[in-house]
């Protein structure tokens, strides 16, 4: 037989106080005495109340939900990123839904299935939209904060590491190490990051008058990469980069793995290898990699801010275009240019 349902009414009763002062025990963000939140807490417990999240949204207008759109999972980088976004969104009394999509597919469908859940916000990872859905979102008064993507549209507030001047570095510590051959494996063409750190990565070998010698497209993707590196360094030695710029960590572990186990070369004796995120795998001992560092606290800080500004005082929000610093870390993947400092 099914237990009768225990209702706020009921927690305020025992409690002895008023069926509001239960509703702002758990309502986020309201106040309420420290001897009220007591007494509720404590009847409540007691007679096995939980709040009902979705009639407290019908009544208030505030679902407190924030929809967080994600591709690329197998990168160790989203992972983290997911974590301390969801993390830092519940200490601010919201729910995260996660939804999966295609990193180069349409996501539009994505997005309308998010907004049937009356979301407050959305916040995309690494994931594009086209403007007609951005339009909607905005009609609708949910807001949305790209995270890692930049993307030209009117009211849309995007955060991002500063990508051509941290691809820019990348080059020029390669170009200062003294090689000859600098090749770049790129991400998928489809997003503003790759574009961003191609850009500046030929930006600094045209400032010493050189550039890319050899190029490949790993699209992000782990067995598209494994392939992108033999094309590149699986030919003779004098037609082979002595040095290469990779446009994430995930995709630079996988070219260290196939120089090292599946061609018998040395990094960096024979091949220097410089990644992009400072994912946590670039600091294992196994990997050792140069990377410039995506300031994943700072880039999330901003996100949140951004977003639980849009939601909670839309007159007053502007849209942010942010581009955080991206500093270069030396480890031991590539040569250290002589005196080099950092």
């Amino acid at each position: 037989m099914m237990a009768a349902r225990v209702t706020a009414q009921m927690v305020a009763e025992r409690a002895g106080v008023s069926q509001s002062a239960v509703s702002r025990v758990f309502t986020p963000g309201a106040s309420a005495s420290s001897r009220t939140v007591e007494k509720v807490r404590k009847a409540a417990e007691e007679l096995g109340y939980r709040p009902n999240v979705l009639a407290r949204a019908m009544v208030s207008g505030r679902s407190r939900m924030i929809g967080l759109v994600v591709a690329y999972l197998d990168n160790h980088f989203f992972p983290d990123v997911l974590e301390r976004l969801s993390n830092a969104l519940q200490e601010q009394g919201y729910h995260v839904l996660v939804f999966m999509a295609s990193p180069t597919g349409n996501v539009d469908n994505v997005l309308e299935e998010i907004m049937g859940y009356q979301v407050d916000g959305i916040i995309m990872a690494s994931v594009a939209m086209s403007s007609d859905i951005a339009l909607r979102c905005q009609a609708r008064g949910v807001p949305v904060v790209l995270f890692n993507r930049s993307q030209d549209i009117d009211g849309l507030t995007w955060v991002t590491s500063d990508n051509v001047n941290g691809a820019r570095q990348a080059g020029e510590f390669l170009v200062a190490g003294g090689h000859e051959r600098l090749g770049y494996i790129a991400g998928w063409d489809g997003a503003s990051t790759q574009r961003d750190r191609e850009a500046g990565f030929r930006n600094a070998l045209a400032d010493a008058g050189r550039r890319i010698f050899a190029r490949e497209v790993g699209d992000f993707h782990s067995e598209r990469t494994q392939d992108a590196a033999l094309r590149m360094f699986d030919v003779p030695a004098d037609k082979r980069p002595d040095g290469v710029f990779v446009a994430n960590d995930h995709m630079a572990t996988i070219v260290m793995d196939v120089l090292r186990f599946d061609l018998g070369l040395r990094v960096p004796e024979d091949v220097s290898v410089v990644g992009y995120d400072d994912a946590p795998p670039a600091a294992w001992p196994a990997y050792n990699l140069t990377t410039v560092r995506q300031r994943v606290n700072l880039m999330v800080e901003e996100t949140v801010g951004a977003l639980l500004e849009a939601i909670e005082t839309p007159k007053d929000a502007k849209p942010r275009h942010v581009a955080m610093d991206a500093p270069l870390i030396v480890r031991g993947s590539a040569r250290v240019p002589e005196g080099w400092t950092t």
